[in-house]
């Protein structure tokens, strides 16, 4: 999440408004610059000649099924004129590559988890490498309680405490071998939150976690989906809509 905060100053404003009208605008605003983006990066007259070629070939294979032969060889050109079409398409990608990923990160951030509520029991673990050995210690800032001891043994190669806090955002320390880590947990009534997993490379620590309910968007005949597939859902459907308007091929 390297660019989470990059897009603050435009998006945030979307935070106050329910988590599915957030996906749905943002769904429809992506849409639309892309198939923009498409329209004026490519070469439409080529893509469109190209595509009614397609449809004729595929027409064309139909009508040869008595002849296994013939339709294997319109097959091949359908394939060799899809290939041309395709290229045509993936030149918009280098226009909106990094901007979507960037757009992705800031969702990630946002979207992707319920955040800690203020007076809300939540969790935090520490994952350590396999026969791990010893007591581990977590020291939390005014304003933040431990249900329970601070001091645990590690068993089964990790430790996990229950902690509730008013609204901030805060540092936890957590002391092990004499070697200090630390973790920032954000309560807030908002949509926001800290990232829940860092991940320590080539230590006797492998991980330390803040617990965060994944947020479920939409809810489908039971089915529930969080903001990615909610995501993918609705930008299908705007873009094929937003192509037909704008007329993209």
């Amino acid at each position: 999440m390297v660019f989470e905060n990059l897009l603050d100053p435009i998006f945030s404003p979307l935070l106050n408004l329910p988590s599915l009208l957030t996906i749905l605008l943002l769904s429809f605003l992506i849409s639309l610059v892309i198939t923009l983006i498409t329209k004026y990066a490519t070469d439409q007259d080529l893509m469109k000649r190209l595509k009614d070629e397609m449809k004729e070939l595929q027409a064309e294979i139909k009508e040869l099924k008595k002849d296994p032969e013939k339709a294997m060889q319109v097959q091949k050109q359908v394939m060799q004129t899809n290939m041309k079409y395709m290229k045509q398409s993936f030149k918009s990608m280098f226009y909106t590559f990094i901007p979507i990923i960037i757009i992705f990160s800031w969702m990630t951030a946002n979207l992707a988890y319920d955040s800690i509520l203020p007076g809300q029991d939540f969790t935090t673990s520490v994952v350590f490498q396999e026969n791990a050995k010893g007591a581990i210690e977590l020291s939390v800032p005014g304003g933040i309680i431990i249900d329970g001891g601070a001091r645990k043994e590690v068993k089964d190669s990790s430790v996990k405490w229950i902690l509730n806090g008013k609204e901030g955002e805060y540092l936890l320390e957590y002391i092990f071998d004499g070697k200090k880590y630390t973790k920032e947990v954000l309560i807030t009534e908002k949509n926001k939150y800290k990232e829940p997993v860092k991940r320590i490379k080539g230590d006797i620590v492998k991980s330390i976690e803040i617990e965060h309910k994944q947020k479920k968007i939409l809810n489908l005949f039971g089915w529930k989906i969080g903001w990615l597939g909610s995501y993918i859902i609705f930008s299908i459907i705007f873009s094929i809509g937003v192509r037909k308007v704008i007329k993209v091929y």
